[in-house]
């Protein structure tokens, strides 16, 4: 890009519609997501508007009335106010003429620049003043008499006023859209350009929403392809965040890592790129912090500060020495009788085990699969752990700021809330007991205390190697902690494998439940289960039975049969909040998407058009829609897999906000959502076995095809299977279900948690490593470690 001003260069290509005129008000501006709303005097447009003012809307700053803007757009019609032009792109007119450019100089907006101050400055630096200016502001020295203060005003306001609208339309110039524009403004202020033309890949890492490809784009439009550098280093990274989130692997070995980088850039840029280079300029990301070398082993430094760090605070927690004699057998069998008679409980032998275990360790995994009594034991571990310490289980009884000492989390919701149920005391996310508002980074490294005596985290297959460290980092040494689980659920989306490299490594005290009790009812689905975790379907998996049934049928079948079970089950008083469809994979006929597009039309269709419903990308969401959350806003009280409704919507003509509204509730939460927030929403009526895990529901429909193959392997369907609570309804082919329970997961997720457990040697405790550059030269404290020094210490006697 050129240095000299964008705003006045900038010309329309001739298929573009514009209106240029004078800004005379402003009637609605979001500071937020820059959603505008301005009246406009025009001056000259290629439309066929004749009137002499217009409405125009669009994402720009706050635009200065009496100014003159260039609009590029569409004239749009809305439904109440009528024709408006709709600006896609604008620019700022500057003034052309010596004459002009002190008249604005001299304007209200520049504070203490007269108009003699202005001509002497347009005398010096010419009629391309306020590009200079803006490019390079030492050249105001050159100026005479312009006193120091009166220039870095001037610099100041400049930027102020125009910095954004240059940033912005720069972008827009290099093919960015007005949203992905302020993303990248909001991250790097007014050095956007500058930063964007010398190092187009720090986009990858700094700005969410810009992968590899858009990134790459740009850097060879910079002459930044091929081999060069910067764009190997940025494949590097961007190959190892993208494995990690893709197959949950905490390292890559350094010739996979290679080959990966080498197929990426070659499929980018159809160019040969050396395996050396490659190898090279990984060693400069070592050098540089970037990423961390072990061995033949490569992480990311946040994953391997965490895997590191979560190892040591376990250990810390496990040399706890005072729980193992701290009250007699006697005592404990005493108080464990008295809760048997209490609730009504007749406790079996692994449950006792798991029981007094918990009471007398620093730490207990308690394992186990669906009806072996998971639930009851925590609910035991809680009542005998409040009878033999002599604590209130009471939350009222804690005043004065005194801390409830039992603690139960669980990493979504959904569990929370199943965990609050079963116990009767207060449960919550992981990421709100830690007071985290979902936005952290990877590297994040906050201080976090966690105030109590027993901490229960239910669920713990779902946690990642991240979230893990997070949560133990909080933890005082003198806290007891329960990890519950099902070990042969689906492992956590984010990296690592926490919960099965705990039970490898046999550093905690273990003890996995394998008696079924919750078989009153005949149940056949707990069966079923169990047979699915030892590899093999029953011999009547096909056979209806009172709470599951099976029904054969093909791929382009899936939906017919799906939506004939539904309609079945709804003539039977079933709402869609008690059935949920699981399927593993988004796209194609027995896909997500269509599945829940069907399901709409079921449960709250808009035959009359008079359901309120907006449009976002493909979707209808309308008020009653059933719908999944899928990011954390704790600041919200909602989480990823959490399920709401749809309890009204606004459209922007009806609010202040001039924007489309959702507002659904979630249990007793309402949360609304504006229009640029909806991607934090989909359709729930289906989701995949992931999204559901941590759940359970009345009903489940479950659709297996061998088009879903990729996908299909013995812990999904497992886990999918586990979420029915009353009836399961299996639909597909047979085989298919055959093909994945025999598969298990053949790419083993590359973690070295195990090894660092198991290994004696101690494990220093480290969670950043800073080295001194010009961009953090500031942030750093030179007096660190100095504390006892003075110049004298460095004079000889």
């Amino acid at each position: 890009m050129e240095t000299q001003d964008s705003l006045a260069l900038f010309q329309p290509e001739n298929d573009e519609w514009y209106m240029k005129g004078t800004v005379m008000s402003t009637i609605f501006h979001n500071p937020d997501n820059l959603f505008s709303v301005v009246r406009l005097l025009v001056k000259e447009t290629n439309t066929t508007w004749d009137e002499k003012d217009i409405i125009v809307t669009g994402v720009f700053p706050k635009l200065h009335e009496q100014e003159v803007y260039m609009f590029y757009g569409k004239i749009t019609e809305h439904a109440k106010f009528g024709e408006q032009f709709k600006a896609e792109k604008f620019r700022k007119e500057m003034p052309q003429t010596k004459a002009g450019i002190i008249q604005y100089l001299s304007g209200e907006l520049f504070k203490g620049i007269g108009k003699k101050t202005a001509e002497n400055i347009v005398d010096v630096l010419g009629e391309d003043a306020i590009s200079i200016m803006m490019a390079d502001p030492d050249r105001l020295s050159d100026v005479p008499k312009l006193p120091k203060n009166t220039a870095d005003t001037l610099i100041n306001t400049l930027r102020e006023n125009q910095g954004l609208e240059h940033v912005m339309i720069g972008l827009n110039e290099y093919g960015f859209g007005p949203q992905l524009s302020m993303k990248i403004f909001q991250v790097y202020k007014e050095r956007a350009l500058d930063i964007l033309e010398k190092s187009p890949y720090r986009l990858i890492e700094d700005v969410k929403g810009i992968g590899f490809g858009r990134a790459d784009e740009l850097g060879r439009k910079l002459g930044l392809g091929g081999a060069h550098p910067e764009r190997i280093r940025a494949g590097i990274l961007y190959v190892m965040d993208a494995e990690s989130i893709r197959n949950g692997d905490v390292y890559l070995e350094r010739e996979s890592l290679i080959r990966s980088v080498k197929n990426l850039l070659e499929e980018s840029d159809h160019t040969p790129v050396d395996e050396e280079n490659i190898d090279r300029e990984i060693t400069y990301l070592s050098d540089s912090d970037k990423i961390i070398i072990e061995n033949s082993r490569i992480y990311l430094p946040s994953l391997y500060f965490a895997e590191n760090g979560f190892a040591h605070h376990i250990k810390r927690l496990m040399s706890q020495t005072e729980y193992a004699e701290q009250f007699p057998e006697s005592e404990f069998l005493l108080a464990l009788g008295d809760l048997e008679e209490r609730i009504s409980v007749s406790y079996g032998e692994s449950q006792k085990e798991a029981l007094q275990t918990a009471l007398q360790s620093p730490m207990l995994v308690l394992t186990g699969g669906p009806g072996t009594g998971k639930t009851t034991v925590i609910k035991g571990i809680v009542e005998l752990y409040s009878e033999l310490n002599g604590v209130s289980l009471d939350p009222h009884a804690y005043k004065d700021g005194n801390k409830f000492p039992v603690l139960l989390a669980a990493p979504t919701g959904r569990a929370a809330k199943r965990m609050s149920e079963s116990t009767g005391l207060p449960a919550m996310t992981i990421h709100r007991l830690l007071g985290m508002n979902g936005q952290e980074q990877l590297d994040d490294d906050s201080e976090r205390l966690i105030e109590g005596r027993l901490l229960i985290v239910d669920e713990m297959s779902m946690v990642d190697i991240w979230l893990a460290n997070q949560l133990f980092r909080a933890l005082p040494s003198h806290m007891q902690v329960i990890l519950v689980g099902d070990k042969d659920q689906l492992p956590s989306v984010g990296p690592g494998q926490v919960l099965k490299d705990i039970l490898d490594s046999k550093i905690i005290p273990t003890v996995e439940l394998t008696d079924i009790y919750r078989q009153e009812d005949g149940s056949s689905i707990i069966e079923m289960a169990h047979d699915i975790r030892e590899g093999f379907l029953p011999q009547d998996f096909t056979k209806n039975r009172k709470d599951r049934s099976f029904f054969h049928c093909h791929v382009n079948q899936i939906a017919e049969v799906v939506e004939q079970v539904v309609q079945n089950a709804k003539s039977k008083g079933f709402r869609a909040k008690d059935i949920q469809v699981l399927a593993p994979m988004y796209r194609g006929p027995a896909g997500i998407n269509v599945l829940n597009k069907n399901l709409q039309e079921i449960f709250n269709p808009n035959d009359s058009g008079k359901r309120k419903e907006v449009t976002f990308g493909e979707v209808k969401y309308r008020v009653d829609d059933k719908v999944l959350q899928l990011v954390n806003q704790p600041e919200k009280n909602v989480f990823n897999g959490d399920i709401g409704e749809v309890v009204s919507i606004m459209y922007a003509k009806e609010n202040t906000e001039n924007q489309d509204m959702i507002v659904v509730l979630f249990d007793q939460t309402e949360v609304t959502y504006y229009r640029q927030e909806f991607n934090q929403l989909t359709h729930a009526y289906c989701c995949s076995i992931h999204k559901a895990q941590g759940s359970e529901f009345p009903i489940v429909i479950m659709p297996v095809v061998r088009s879903y193959y990729r996908m299909l392997r013995r812990d999904l369907l497992y886990t999918g299977v586990t979420r029915s609570k009353q009836f399961l309804i299996l639909c597909g082919e047979e085989d298919a279900f055959r093909m994945g329970i025999e598969r298990t997961d053949e790419t083993k997720r590359q973690t070295t948690l195990l090894e660092r457990l198991t290994s004696d040697e101690a494990l220093e405790l480290v969670s950043s490593v800073k080295r001194l550059t010009e961009d953090n030269m500031a942030d750093i404290d030179p007096m660190i470690g100095m504390e006892d020094v003075t110049p004298y210490t460095f004079m000889s006697a």
